[in-house]
């Protein structure tokens, strides 16, 4: 297979794993709103380490920047919206398969919490990891987890797999 070839099919594996992420992330918050009802419920103990827990994130990453009117909210829309479009451009243009990868996830994840900020204003999480009292995280979701897990392979990749620079040319 040519390097043309290669590189077009993972550009193409990274959209369709945003897609699946995508999916999966709406898939799992139809069943916590609709069919566990979590919003009325509040909360539910699944083992002593995990809880789903309700949560209405009007905010960006870490609760930041919380949209507290509707300008607000469209305004974070649109910003997503860019970043989001942002990160599709560079997985077309990007040439190394993890970084594919890595993009694929985030891309999957933002358009997930994207969705949910156009369709309800706020993003759904309800992921609630726990040790005790000890909350490593925030209430979380498919999208952010995947998102997360994206950029900390981007960042690794950056900093420890940097690739080797070209020996200069001699005359």
């Amino acid at each position: 297979m040519s390097e043309s070839k290669g590189l077009r099919r993972a550009t193409m594996l990274g959209y369709i794993l945003a897609a699946a992420i995508f999916v999966v992330d709406q898939v799992s918050k139809y069943w916590i709103i609709t069919l566990l009802q979590l919003p009325q419920r509040g909360q539910i103990e699944l083992l002593t380490i995990l809880n789903f827990t309700w949560v209405e994130n009007r905010g960006v990453s870490l609760g930041m920047l919380t949209a507290s009117s509707d300008t607000q909210r469209w305004m974070l829309v649109a910003l997503t919206g860019a970043i989001s479009l942002g990160v599709a451009i560079w997985i077309w243009r990007e040439k190394r398969a993890m970084d594919v990868f890595a993009l694929g996830l985030v891309l999957g994840g933002a358009i997930g919490n994207l969705t949910d900020r156009i369709r309800y204003g706020y993003v759904a999480d309800f992921i609630d990891l726990h040790f005790g009292d000890f909350q490593p995280f925030l209430v979380f979701n498919v999208a952010d987890a995947s998102i997360t897990i994206g950029v900390v392979i981007l960042v690794l990749r950056a900093f420890l797999l940097r690739d080797k620079p070209e020996p200069a040319e001699t005359e």
